[in-house]
């Protein structure tokens, strides 16, 4: 789906790659920009950086709370109108502690922002896409949604959930052959400070404006999934083929997939 002229809404767009896609969204023509955030002084800056472009509305909101959400989003289209392109960019990892560890609210805290709020939204969204027969809706998800790796479990758990989740809905709008589309992504680590501290033996960790130009791409070529890099992919062929202790001995311990999470500290403030 191409932005010109568009109606764009990104989640978690004060920050990092959602940041960046915002303004690569305006100048590609998109009509209007609305960020989505949790963090005042960042959709503030992030307009004032981006107004130059063109019309850029921001607003504070909480992903994690459904009434939020709901109440932002009607909030949203009265002022704004319609949406036509929803990134859904927002996401938490808290730590690098095996599962015995983590509390109630880690668990809580990382399912409702990663796998619950894109349901939230894309629940609100999708009947007036549907009406008008247009509308495309990213799911930004990762690489943890389709490699178990350790220190991650609930992370990786929100992920693979977001991938089950999108793909299920792409199938559902390709049965009664809708124009509205969903695109999942599946990233690895990006280097936007939200996985600081991790370290990565053989797949390189992703640059924030290369990846997020590929996945504007992404949803102008209306791909139903992409992964990035691409030569991760082969690593999901080869879980495929390698008995599970052979692939966790090979990606696992040579590779060192398994150990990328053992310095991350993520982002301090």
């Amino acid at each position: 789906m191409k932005f010109n002229g568009n109606t764009v809404l990104i989640t978690g767009g004060a920050s990092g790659i959602g940041r960046l896609m915002g303004g690569m969204a305006l100048d590609k023509g998109a009509g209007k920009l609305i960020i989505w955030d949790i963090n005042q002084q960042n959709i503030d800056s992030t307009i004032a950086e981006l107004k130059q472009k063109g019309q850029v509305t921001g607003y504070r909101v909480d992903v994690s709370d459904s009434s939020c959400v709901e109440e932002i989003y009607r909030k949203t289209i009265d002022e704004c109108g319609p949406v036509d392109i929803i990134i859904q960019c927002a996401g938490v990892v808290t730590s690098n502690k095996t599962f015995d560890k983590l509390t109630l609210q880690d668990i809580d805290r990382t399912m409702k922002i990663n796998s619950l709020a894109p349901m939230y939204i894309a629940r609100l969204a999708l009947p007036d896409m549907l009406e008008r027969g247009k509308g495309h809706i990213c799911n930004i998800a990762s690489q943890a949604g389709m490699i178990s790796n350790p220190n991650m479990s609930v992370y990786a758990a929100s992920k693979w959930s977001v991938i089950g989740w999108s793909d299920s809905v792409r199938v559902e709008l390709g049965l009664r052959k809708s124009p509205v589309r969903f695109t999942t992504i599946a990233p690895y680590y990006i280097n936007t400070g939200m996985f600081d501290g991790v370290t990565s033996r053989i797949f390189p960790i992703l640059d924030p404006v290369k990846t997020a130009a590929k996945i504007i791409k992404a949803i102008e070529k209306n791909k139903d999934f992409k992964g990035l890099p691409w030569s991760f992919h082969f690593v999901r062929l080869m879980q495929g083929l390698l008995p599970t202790c052979m692939f966790d001995y090979i990606f696992g311990q040579i590779f060192g997939i398994y150990h990328t999470m053992d310095h991350f500290t993520g982002r301090r403030n």
